[in-house]
């Protein structure tokens, strides 16, 4: 079996953001586990993450809300299905806190941090339960806000 390239989506419901970020997965993982660090880097200024709730465990659940220039809020709940310290967190929006299914899943996130020396491999793999809901999700600028995003991550990491 030839293994993907870390880059490359494995259907046309994913959609995949890799970059090597100079600084290590750990403080790369506590900038996703944290709300503190979290609030800092999360969404794409002059968006800010005012709320940050986690509790980092299979089954815990998460509440991210983004708020815009116009202080509009938009808030984002999900569960973490599986977590691997420093290695590897997925989280999916299909479910809200107490295995509740949510009014309409979008996506499940799975995130790797890959050792490279004093450097880390950052995968962000995003699947989606439709084409249509990744083509929104294409359409909303995930790779521009998303890189936007993991280049604030990455500047914060790197000072950890």
């Amino acid at each position: 079996m030839t293994a993907m390239p870390a880059d490359a989506p494995a259907n046309d419901r994913e959609l995949v953001l890799t970059r090597q970020i100079d600084a290590p997965r750990e403080n790369v993982y506590r900038c996703w586990t944290e709300p503190k660090l979290l609030k800092q880097w999360f969404a794409p200024k002059p968006y800010e993450t005012p709320v940050v709730e986690v509790d980092v465990r299979p089954g815990g659940s998460n509440l991210f809300v983004m708020r815009g220039p116009d202080g509009q809020d938009m808030p984002n709940r999900g569960v973490y299905l599986e977590v691997v310290p420093n290695e590897r967190l997925v989280a999916t929006d299909a479910f809200i806190e107490d295995w509740q299914p949510s009014a309409k899943p979008f996506m499940t996130l799975i995130l790797t941090f890959e050792k490279q020396g004093d450097k880390t491999l950052y995968t962000a793999r995003v699947r989606h339960w439709t084409v249509e809901d990744r083509e929104t999700h294409e359409k909303m600028g995930f790779h521009v806000g998303w890189g936007i995003c993991t280049d604030q991550l990455a500047a914060l990491a790197a000072t950890l």
